[in-house]
């Protein structure tokens, strides 16, 4: 059924090798549930609301690009983008 769904054969992959690459790709990422709320708090912002606004939005915008734009794309917080 996720084939059928996500194509992932007609893209010349497999379920393993997604499911794999899915594992990589949290791993990759989930610094940013650790790094972001100590930003934020620096801005007066409470760590525990902070880590969880992290995490909420990047899970909604994850299974949006995935649900959606049919895309297997891992979306968060980004770091480093605000310049002084």
């Amino acid at each position: 059924r996720l084939d059928a769904f996500f194509q992932v054969s007609a893209r010349g992959s497999s379920v393993a090798t997604e499911v794999k690459a899915g594992l990589v790709t949290f791993l990759t990422m989930s610094y940013i549930l650790l790094v972001n709320p100590q930003i934020l708090a620096l801005a007066g912002l409470d760590k525990s609301r902070a880590a969880t606004a992290t995490a909420v939005t990047a899970s909604v915008a994850t299974l949006i690009a995935g649900l959606c734009g049919n895309v297997p794309f891992g979306l968060s917080s980004g770091m480093g983008v605000a310049t002084d």
